[in-house]
């Protein structure tokens, strides 16, 4: 009993003993201090490794950021052969990347999910936001049609952050569940 605190009188009274008063965790790294407690069993340097919706949805949106950098990257490389060709093949190949990114890394599917569906699935997601993208430019340009570049830049970005949220709902919902 060499933790227990005594009165100043030196009788021995037990007042408080330290080991009982904090619960001992299993924390085999040692970084207690740094836990989330709404991510159970993760510490501050595995949180991003979970399958909770949060550290998913992390994920999703980096993966998602680099696969816009992949696009812009194709889409700077081809823009030469024309923009048709550059978006196409930039949409192919960020998509492609973006949905096998996903698979392993945002929802740990592969032992659950081969390629072939996941592409599958996953284009077939990314062809619904293109055509949502596409429609309400096209109805911007109907109702305001004087409307100027920042207007429709800012419109594809809601309208992609919209859609990315849904893509995220239905990825982990549905293709990689």
């Amino acid at each position: 009993m060499d933790d227990v605190i005594t009165q100043g009188d030196g009788r021995g009274e037990v007042i408080a003993d330290p080991a009982a008063a904090a619960p001992v965790r299993d924390d085999p790294h040692g970084t207690a201090r740094e836990s989330y407690p709404w991510i159970k069993g993760r510490t501050g340097r595995h949180r991003l490794r979970g399958d909770g919706v949060a550290a998913q949805f992390i994920r999703f949106v980096l993966v998602g950021g680099s696969s816009n950098i992949v696009y812009a990257l194709v889409f700077l490389l081809l823009h030469s052969q024309g923009t048709f060709a550059a978006n196409v093949a930039g949409v192919v190949i960020s998509t492609a990347l973006a949905n096998e990114l996903h698979r392993r890394l945002t929802f740990h599917a592969s032992a659950r999910v081969h390629w072939f569906p996941a592409q599958w699935e996953g284009g077939g997601l990314a062809v619904v936001g293109l055509l949502l993208s596409t429609v309400s430019l096209a109805l911007l340009d109907f109702w305001l049609p004087a409307a100027g570049g920042a207007v429709q830049a800012i419109l594809v970005v809601a309208v992609s952050a919209f859609v990315g949220v849904l893509r995220f709902l239905a990825l982990r919902g549905w293709v990689f569940s």
